[in-house]
């Protein structure tokens, strides 16, 4: 009898402690251990080797949505007729008919000085504009998606500037309308600016915009954003008119077609 440790018996009935394990059962562990591993580090490899993680999805993402300024049809970028379920005010229905696009271009001309000058770091690496109208043909908005030559890092230090700063908010920095002759957006200029919305986006080299006025022609003397005019009880003519539903409204639904379309290019084949 053996003491401090309890005792087993082999084969034979001899005793031995239960701490001890026979050659024939180490020899077992270490082979399944080998094995272990080897299965562990196959699937590691063939995880990376077929491109399957997660961190590698977000930058193929990220890359094929600076590509769909040339990859996808305008159609599916700016539909001919974008429906509005919800995005008036009181949660009013609205559809928007596109009624011009704008040749695809550079941002010279798309901007005003101080705003061009905020959005240099990122680059220019394409710009899309398309003017569109409500059903009644009062109002007038143009939707602009700047694709940027910016990388994720350089995307989330613009969004984080635009979210610290509020300059989602500064009158000096509101995007200009693209008036289309012929259209009922020909006489939609810098004056006649009424409410904006603009997004950074971080998953995308992209900034989203729309800036919206009314086609007549009048001008504005205080534009508002988006936000602002769409707040309960606010009494200035953007506001009453629903322009910053308006804005806000074609700019989420663009958006939205955007992130659709990456997710269609992305997708791996079955």
């Amino acid at each position: 009898m053996t003491f401090a440790q309890p005792e087993g018996y082999d084969e034979n009935a001899r005793p031995y402690p239960l701490g001890r394990r026979g050659r024939s059962q180490v020899v077992a562990a270490a082979v399944c251990l080998v094995l272990g591993v080897g299965l562990i580090g196959g699937a590691v490899a063939g995880s990376w080797l077929a491109g399957d993680s997660g961190e590698t999805g977000a930058g193929s993402g990220f890359a094929a949505a600076g590509s769909m300024w040339h990859n996808v049809p305008v159609d599916e970028l700016f539909p001919p007729t974008v429906q509005g379920e919800g995005a008036g005010p009181g949660d009013a229905d609205r559809v928007w008919t596109r009624i011009a696009v704008a040749p695809d271009s550079g941002c010279e001309d798309a901007f005003d000085p101080l705003l061009r000058k905020l959005l240099a770091p990122v680059g220019c690496e394409r710009l899309l504009r398309a003017t569109y109208t409500d059903a009644t043909q009062s109002h007038v908005t143009t939707v602009g998606l700047l694709f940027t030559k910016a990388d994720a890092v350089g995307m989330a230090s613009l969004a984080g500037r635009f979210d610290k700063e509020r300059l989602d908010r500064r009158t000096d920095l509101i995007p200009r309308p693209y008036a289309a002759k012929g259209t009922p957006a020909a006489g939609f200029g810098a004056g006649q600016r009424a409410a904006w919305a603009i997004s950074v986006l971080t998953d995308a080299p992209v900034v989203v915009y729309a800036v919206t006025g009314w086609a007549d022609g009048r001008g504005v003397d205080t534009p508002l954003p988006a936000g602002d005019a769409m707040e309960s009880g606010a009494t200035t003519a953007p506001a009453q008119a629903g322009l910053g539903h308006e804005a806000q409204g074609l700019a989420d639904r663009v958006e939205r077609g955007l992130r659709k379309n990456v997710g269609t290019t992305t997708e791996q084949p079955s």
